[in-house]
Order: structure tokens, then sequence, then C-alpha cells
């Protein structure tokens, strides 16, 4: 469908990549990883044709449509939002209205939004917009920058729900290791100047990569060896007329030689943040709060109503809930950033609490630069453990000098997030901490919070992040909290079990007036049913075993693919796109009949 062959790009001095090469076909799915700045979005722009390879070339198969999200700033307007996401669809009819409006709720929208004009939107609120329009027009490439970064955790799973069923091909930019786990099938690392294809998980690319650090630096050395033996002969033997002959071959042997090169190593930081002061045992108490939210128009919307909650110290809680549920309010009313309409806010000795949100105005000085904000506080921490703090939070070299009043939301988020760690509070309150991190500031983050010593609590969508140090899950749901100790893996796998029992436990509907007549009736169709669903489960078996086994054949020949020693050979590259797609189709089709035979037995 796309290739990139032998594509090189600088800027200036820097080169970002060197005859690096990818296909990709029909369907596939591949996650876009590397350092920050190491040339990912610069090769979506290319693929968009807003930028010029410097040499290579980038060939689409005709006819196809590709469709981009960026990481922020999305078009605003005065269309409503359901006109936004309708703009521009050709084939319009109810059923493509019905899809939109679906995909639009999938995202977080309530059915009122539908028809408030995009221009009255935020930032967050307008990027869903976008990428439901998007996801309306379904081109068979979508190339998404961050797309999880202002979804909420319900919206995120939607989407990746969602992909799993896209029909075309997705290429994404991703900081969230979950969800590239979820969506994708392979890994496109951008290293040492070229593009190179991993097949599997995110974790199962560490490996590989780990593993090809190990033979490179064993062959790096083995190498250094023989150099040293080669150059102490020609040392010994210099002067020797009888080895004058050995000691040129030898010279032009180590000319000659083709030497082992290690890649400049990506270093990984490991930051020790300063520790708070201890606490006591009860850290924070809200006692019979009630809170209400009035909307000019609307019915008031009662969130709390006679409200208990209580932190103990050293507890790392994760806020989950559907949108609306009250999940920020919560976390600000623990904050006292907000104030709660009665009831009574209780700290316990020696608190001192801190409040991140993504959302933070008029906190930093825009005079003073970032280093300058980043030492601003009470611990004198030297210069030089401020300024790795910073680089590792993709502020660096000379960009610590940047003044904050010119810094991008995302920057001003990611500087907050700094002087939080470099002063922490004994209680930390986060709200989307990840949001506008990399994957390399992401475990930096979780390994200060895992260090940290005092009390957590957080509001995220990245489920890596969560399940890396969520020690209890709160699940808060009609003004109530239901507090489930683990992680969300666990509280994902007890509301499963909560469910199942329910649904044993629900009361059978009570008979008709004609049930005992019908008992003979009633038994032969439950034997038919029975057999049915049997017979729908042996299937069901079958198509994931050969969608399970289509697949890897899908991998296997996509890693073929990537080689660069068939670029040349058309017929070969043809060849294998002709089976590559037909066993996507294969895939596809399966998926469709398994999602019936589920739907069937839902219904039954």
């Amino acid at each position: 469908m796309i290739t990139i062959r032998n594509v090189s790009k600088s800027f200036g001095s820097q080169t970002l990549l060197e005859d690096a090469s990818l296909q990709i076909n029909e369907g596939e799915r591949f996650a876009l990883v590397g350092p920050n700045g190491s040339g990912k979005s610069t090769l979506f722009k290319m693929m968009l044709r807003e930028e010029e390879a410097d040499s290579g070339e980038i060939q689409f198969k005709k006819g196809v449509v590709v469709g981009y999200l960026p990481q922020e700033n999305a078009p605003t307007s005065e269309r409503t939002v359901i006109q936004e996401t309708l703009d521009g669809v050709e084939d319009y009819s109810g059923r493509k209205e019905a899809e939109a409006k679906a995909i639009l709720m999938g995202l977080g929208f309530k059915v009122s939004d539908f028809d408030r004009k995009v221009n009255t939107l935020s930032g967050g609120w307008a990027m869903r917009a976008a990428m439901a329009r998007l996801l309306v027009k379904k081109p068979d490439l979508l190339l998404l920058d961050e797309p999880t970064n202002h979804l909420d955790l319900d919206s995120l799973l939607w989407l990746q729900d969602y992909l799993g069923y896209y029909e075309g091909a997705v290429f994404v930019i991703s900081h969230d290791r979950a969800f590239i786990n979820t969506v994708c099938n392979a890994i496109i690392s951008v290293q040492d100047r070229t593009l190179r294809a991993y097949h599997g998980d995110y974790e199962h690319f560490l490996a590989q990569r780990e593993s090809e650090k190990e033979k490179l630096y064993s062959a790096w050395r083995m190498q250094q060896d023989q150099i040293a033996e080669m150059e102490d002969f020609i040392a010994r033997n210099r002067a020797r007329v009888s080895t004058a002959s050995r000691v040129q071959s030898m010279i032009k042997r180590l000319e000659k030689l083709e030497l082992v090169t290690l890649p400049v190593e990506t270093k990984t930081v490991k930051i020790r943040f300063p520790q708070p002061s201890r606490t006591g045992t009860k850290v924070l108490e809200l006692k019979n709060i009630n809170k209400v939210y009035q909307v000019p128009g609307h019915e008031a919307i009662r969130v709390y109503e006679n409200f208990d909650f209580s932190l103990l110290r050293g507890q790392k809680m994760a806020f989950v809930g559907h949108n609306g549920a009250g999940k920020s309010t919560l976390l600000k009313m623990l904050a006292g950033v907000i104030e709660p309409d009665s009831g009574e806010r209780a700290l316990g000795l020696n608190v001192k609490t801190g409040y991140f949100s993504q959302h933070r105005e008029g906190i930093l000085d825009p005079r003073k630069t970032v280093l300058q904000e980043a030492m601003d506080n009470d611990r004198m921490n030297p210069e030089l453990m401020v300024r790795t703090v910073l680089g590792t939070f993709l502020f660096p070299g000379d960009n610590v000098f940047k003044k904050a009043g010119v810094l991008s939301g995302g920057e001003k988020s990611r500087l907050m997030l700094v002087k939080l760690l470099l002063d922490p509070p004994n209680v930390l309150l986060m709200d989307e901490p990840t949001t506008h991190l990399d994957i390399p500031s992401v475990e930096a983050l979780v390994g200060a919070l895992k260090e940290f010593e005092g009390t957590l609590c957080f509001i995220s969508h990245d489920l890596y992040f969560i399940n890396a140090l969520a020690d209890s899950v709160v699940h808060i749901e009609k003004g109530k909290t239901t507090v489930y100790p683990g992680n969300y893996d666990y509280f994902r796998h007890r509301q499963q079990q909560l469910q199942a029992e329910e649904e044993r436990n629900a009361p059978a509907a009570s008979p008709g007036p004609d049930a005992a007549a019908s008992d003979g009736v009633n038994w032969e169709e439950k034997k038919r049913q029975d057999s049915d669903a049997r017979k729908r489960l042996k299937r069901a078996d079958t198509l994931k075993k050969e969608m399970a086994y289509s697949r890897k054949t899908v991998e296997t020949l996509a890693a073929k693919m990537a080689s660069p020693e068939i670029y040349s050979d058309y017929k070969q590259v043809q060849e294998l796109g002709d089976k590559v797609r037909a066993l996507e189709n294969k895939i596809a089709a399966a998926a469709e009949e398994l999602k019936a035979l589920e739907n069937a037995a839902e219904h039954r």
C-alpha cells in the first residue's frame, strides 16, 4: 500500500534518517517509537507530503486515502459537533449520521453536546471531535500522533476496541505502552538513523533490542581484541626483515577491516527525588460531603451526597469511573482546590497536599526561565540535578533558558510536574500526569513515584502507569466509591466476576399462563438452542485458531517484505503483498463471523 524506500532526511548538521525503508500493507498495525527528536513526526510529515525527503522515495498505491490526527491544535469552526464530524462525508445518509453519533458517544460526547459549536469546546474536546471526523471517513491509513493524550480511560478503552475492528491500516506514535500492545502488532523503531521493524508487543521489542545490543557489543569486543593482537604483532615485528612481508600483509588486513561500531546510547536516567516529611496514619478525610453543580438552563447535577472518604499514609490510589462520575471533583476536593457545598475536609498531622492538573493557568511566572522556575523552591537542589531532571522531562540543553511565557500547553504541564517532583508534598494528587510525556519520561515518572514515600491519588488513562503504581483502585459511580485492593487488571477481573455472579443470581422470568401446556415444546426448543450453542462454540474455536495461524503467517511475510534485500525485486514484493492481502481479508472475514457468533450468543 505504501513503500518507503531508502529515504534520507537531515536538518542542518543533524541527520534524522539515512537510507530508511519500510513497507506498510493493508490492515497493518504499527507503532512508531524512538527518542524525542529522532524524526517520528518528520516521517509522518513526509508521508503526508508536508516535508520533502532529501533522497529516496515514498510511493503510495493508487487511490490510497491517508487520514492524519495531529498531537494537538485541532481546527475549530462555527459548525456544530455533529456537523463537523460529518463534514466532507460524500455518501451521507441517516445510517452514516447514526454511525457518527455512536463514534462521538464512544469518545465521551453526550447527546446534548452534538449541537454545541466546535469553537466553544476546550482544546481536548476539539481534538476528540477531530478524531471522530477522521474515524467516520475511514481512510485506508490512519496516521495518529499521540491519539490518547486527550482521552479519559473510558474513551481510550472504546478507541482500543474500535481500532481492533478497523479495516484500514494504523500507524501510531504513542507513549502509552498498554495502548500500543492492544492496538499494534509491530513496533517500528527509529534508531541509528534508520527504521527497524520488530513484530510483537512493546516488551518483545525491548527484549529483542537488548539482545541485539548484547550481540553487537560481543562482536565489537571480539574485534577489539583481534585489532589489539594485530597491532601488537605489527609493533613487535616491524623491524625484523624475516617477518616484513607478514607485517605488511597484517597492516593491509587492518586497513581493510570493516569496523563494528557501537550505536550511540540513549541514556536511561535514574532520578532520585527528595522525599517529603512524614505524616500521621490518617492523612486526609472528607466527612458528610455534599457537592452540587448548578448548570444554567438545566437541572442541578448532584455529584456527591452525604459522602465520606479517607486516605491513609502511603496509599497509592487510582480513581476510575465513567466520564462525569466525579473523579476530578473528588481529587480537587481532596486537594482543597474546590470547596464542597457542605461537609468537612480534615487534614491529618503534618499534611501538605500538592495538586497537579494539565490545566493550570497563572501558576508559572512568564518572565522566568524554565530553569529558574524549576529551581524556585526551598529545597536548594543542585543545578546539575535540576537540569538532569528537566532533560528527562523533555527540556534538554539550552531549552532550560526558554521563558515560561512562550511555552506550549504541554511544556507548561511538564514544567509543573518537574516543580512538583523536585519539592514534593507528602500527599500528591495528580490528574493525568503522563499526558505530553514520551515513554522514557513516563518510565522516569513511574520510578520516581514508586519510591515516593508519601500518599498518592491519581487519575490516568494510561493502563501501564496505573498497573505500575496503584496498590488500590477506587471505582466512582453515582456518588459512591468502592475500593478494590490491587491494580487495574485486578479491578477489571473483579468487575467481570461480579457481573457474572449478578447474571447467575438474576431471578428467572415468571412463566406465563400457557407455560405448562408448552413445556414439551419448550424442552425441544431448549434442546435445539443448546445444540446450536455448541456448534457456535466449536465454530468460534476453529475461527480463533485460523485467525491466530493467519496472523502469524502475516507477521512472517511482513518481516520478509521489510527486508531491504528484496526491494529491488518488484515481482517478489508484489507476490508477498498479494499473499498478505489475501490473509488479511481472511482474518477480517473470520473476525466478522466471530463477532456475529458472539452477538448471537449474547442475544440468545
